[in-house]
């Protein structure tokens, strides 16, 4: 590994860490009633909690700017990968994939484990489905279109999350096994297997990461108390 790659690998990794740590839901939920969102309802730091204990608009605000945050996350470990000048035998656009999951991950990291508020934060779902758009839009549908699947099905956004979160790396596998590597496979762009197993692997860390910080609520859908969703009228 090269100086100049481990630079960009470590400022990367800062900047989407730092970036992940702003969570909008503390930050709207005290914005709105003074209160702290972890105090409130099931305690977590996220879209979900914020529908049920403050209100509709707070909660479509936490959402887009969880969006955004994943998004420009993703975008900075994209550009800065994509100014390496030095591949190591690996093909550019393999090192600009690379980043934009290394900067996915540390943002997730962030929301999960915020340094501005004592490493207490949400669940990473939102965040997470923002790395998925920019990295891979294939595989984005295929999880929207299962979330929203199961959701309308059960109207349990936990079940659709966990679903989506262990499906993610068997997606993730499918797509750039099919659709990347085997259509190049002779032809001199190829991509090489390396980034079908590398992807696979960083995109199983993610789900792993959501489903670990679901523990709670997949536990209750074993036991049958996890609630439906229903939003609490906006003041």
């Amino acid at each position: 590994m090269t100086v100049e790659l481990i630079i960009r690998t470590i400022a990367t990794m800062l900047i989407a860490y730092l970036l992940g740590s702003l969570s909008p839901a503390i930050i709207i939920t005290y914005m709105s009633t003074g209160k702290d969102i972890r105090t409130m309802g099931s305690g977590n730091a996220g879209f979900t909690n914020v529908l049920r204990s403050v209100g509709t608009w707070q909660a479509v605000l936490t959402i887009v700017c969880d969006y955004l945050k994943g998004i420009i996350a993703v975008l900075i470990g994209w550009w800065i990968f994509s100014a390496l000048t030095v591949t190591n035998d690996v093909a550019p656009i393999e090192y600009v994939k690379y980043g934009r999951y290394l900067a996915g991950l540390f943002v997730i990291l962030g929301h999960t484990f915020p340094i501005y508020y004592g490493f207490k934060g949400g669940k990473g779902v939102v965040t997470a489905n923002a790395l998925m758009l920019v990295v891979d839009w294939r595989v984005f549908l295929l999880i929207v279109a299962t979330f929203l699947i199961i959701f309308f099905a059960t109207k349990i956004i936990s079940l659709g999350s966990v679903a989506c979160a262990a499906l993610y790396p068997v997606y993730t596998l499918l797509v750039t096994y099919f659709l990347d590597y085997l259509p190049y496979l002779n032809t001199e762009n190829e991509l090489r297997f390396r980034f079908v197993l590398i992807s696979t692997a960083c995109a199983f860390v993610v789900g792993l990461l959501v489903i670990i910080m679901h523990k709670e609520n997949i536990q209750r859908l074993f036991d049958g108390k996890e609630k439906r969703i229903k939003a609490k009228a906006s003041k």
